[in-house]
C-alpha cells in the first residue's frame, strides 16, 4: 500500500513539471524572442516619432564566446506611440519584442523640449522595462546616437550597456540617471529629475554629415577639453522642468549636482601650484563626510547653507620639489577649498536663476520648516527656488602622494 502511494505520488509530480514546463518553454521560447537592448524616441517628419529598436544579434556569437562580428542590429519604424511601434516592429521581424533587458532610453533633445512624460509613463507601465534603465538626452538624433554607440573595449553591445555609468564613479563629469528616478521626480514636489546628457563625438569617422560640430558632447573640464575617436559619448547631465528640457550641465557641473546630492565618490581637479608660476597641480578629492545642508526662509525667500568635507591628495609630482611641508600643504588646502567654493556657488546659482528647478534635493530639508504638509505646498517651493541664496563652505584637507619619506 505504501509502495504504491509513492509510486502515484512521483507520476503526479512528474506530470505537474511536465505541464508547468512545457507551458513555459512554449511562450518564452528564446527563438521566437527579439531582445531589444537600446530604445531611441525622434521627431518625425509627419506628427509622430521615429522609434529606434537596437537588437541584439544573437547569431554573431559564437559557441567559444568570442567577438561578434556586428555588435548589434538597429531597426526604425515610424509611429504615434511606443505601443503602436512596438505592434509593428513585431510584424515586421517576424518575432515578440521583449524589452526585459533594454538598458538605456535615448531621447532626442528635440523631443525632450516638448515634453516626455507620456513615453515615461508608457514605458514604466510596461512591466518588462527595468527602473534601473538609463535614461539619455541626446545632442544628436536618438537614431544615430545608438547607431554609433561602438564599444572600444567591450565585444558586447550588452556589456557596453552594463557598464555605461560606471566612469561616474570615479570622475565625477557624469551620473547614473535611471528612468525609474526620472518617474519618481517627475511626481515628486521638492524636485526635479534629470537625464545623462549624450551626443556624438566630432572627430568619430561614424560622425554624421548633417549633425553640426554645436551637437558634440564634448565639453570644458578644468579648462581642458575632451576629445576623441569613439562615436557616441556622455558627458554632463541634461535638466528638466517637469518634463521638458530646460537646459545643461558642462562635466564640471555635473560633479557640483553629485556633490550637493551626496553620490560623489572620488573626482580630481586641477589649481594652481603656490610654489611655481604657471605650474598646476592634480589634486584626487574625496568626500569625507555627507554634505551638509541647511535652509533657512528669509523675507520669502530661502537661504540655503552648503558645508562640503574633503580629503585630497596630490597626484602631479616634482622630482625637484617634496610637499611634506605643513605651510605647504595649507596652502594647497585654502586654494582647493576657493576653488570648489566658487565652482558649487555658480552651479547653484545657475540651477536657481538660470534654470530656475532644484535638482538638489533642496527641497525635502526644507520641509521641517513648515507645520503642514498644506503649508509647504501653498508656499510653493519650485517657484521660490529661484529666489533662493547660497553660502558654500569647503573644508579640505589634503595630503603629499608621497609614500617614501626622507629620514
Amino acid at each position: 500500500m505504501k509502495y504504491t502511494f509513492k509510486r502515484i505520488f512521483v507520476l503526479t509530480i512528474i506530470v505537474l513539471l511536465l505541464v508547468a514546463f512545457s507551458g513555459s518553454y512554449k511562450s518564452l521560447s528564446i527563438d521566437k524572442l527579439a531582445y531589444v537592448v537600446a530604445i531611441g524616441i525622434d521627431k518625425s517628419s509627419s506628427q509622430g516619432y521615429n522609434f529606434s529598436f537596437q537588437f541584439t544579434n544573437v547569431t554573431s556569437n559564437s559557441e567559444s564566446g568570442t567577438a561578434e562580428k556586428s555588435p548589434s542590429i538597429v531597426n526604425n519604424v515610424e509611429a504615434n506611440s511606443i505601443g503602436s511601434a512596438i505592434n509593428l516592429m513585431n510584424s515586421y521581424i517576424g518575432k515578440r519584442i521583449n524589452l526585459s533587458h533594454c538598458k538605456v532610453i535615448v531621447i532626442s533633445e528635440e523631443v525632450a523640449s516638448e515634453g516626455i512624460s507620456k513615453h515615461i509613463y508608457t514605458l514604466m507601465n510596461d512591466t518588462q522595462i527595468r527602473p534601473s534603465a538609463n535614461i539619455v538626452v541626446s545632442k544628436c538624433t536618438a537614431k544615430y546616437y545608438i547607431q554609433n554607440s561602438k564599444p572600444i573595449l567591450e565585444n558586447l553591445i550588452t556589456k557596453y550597456y552594463d557598464i555605461f555609468d560606471y566612469s561616474s564613479n570615479f570622475t565625477g563629469y557624469s551620473s547614473d540617471a535611471t528612468i525609474g528616478d526620472f518617474l519618481n521626480k517627475l511626481e515628486c514636489d521638492t524636485c526635479n529629475p534629470v537625464a545623462i546628457l549624450g551626443g556624438m563625438n566630432t572627430e568619430n569617422i561614424f560622425y554624421p554629415t548633417d549633425i553640426t560640430e554645436n551637437q558634440s558632447s564634448s565639453v570644458k573640464a578644468n579648462e581642458s577639453t575632451i576629445s576623441g575617436k569613439r562615436g557616441s559619448e556622455n558627458i554632463g547631465l541634461a535638466v528638466f522642468r517637469d518634463d521638458k528640457l530646460v537646459g545643461e550641465l558642462n562635466a564640471f557641473e555635473c560633479l557640483s549636482y553629485l556633490n550637493m546630492t551626496n553620490k560623489a565618490k572620488g573626482f580630481f581637479i586641477t589649481i594652481p601650484d603656490p610654489e611655481s608660476e604657471n605650474s598646476y597641480l592634480d589634486i584626487y578629492m574625496s568626500p569625507t563626510n555627507p554634505t551638509k545642508i541647511s535652509i533657512k526662509i528669509t523675507n520669502g525667500s530661502p537661504y540655503i547653507k552648503v558645508n562640503c568635507y574633503f580629503s585630497g591628495r596630490i597626484y602631479s609630482v616634482d622630482s625637484n620639489r617634496q610637499y611634506l611641508d605643513k605651510n605647504k600643504l595649507e596652502a594647497i588646502s585654502d586654494i582647493c577649498d576657493s576653488y570648489l567654493e566658487s565652482a558649487f556657488s555658480d552651479y547653484l546659482y545657475k540651477t536657481s536663476k538660470e534654470f530656475k528647478v532644484d535638482i538638489n534635493e533642496f527641497g525635502k530639508y526644507a520641509l521641517s520648516l513648515f507645520l503642514t504638509t498644506n503649508d509647504f505646498n501653498n508656499y510653493n517651493w519650485n517657484e521660490n527656488y529661484k529666489n533662493a541664496f547660497f553660502d558654500v563652505k569647503i573644508d579640505s584637507m589634503v595630503e603629499s602622494s608621497i609614500l617614501l619619506t626622507e629620514t
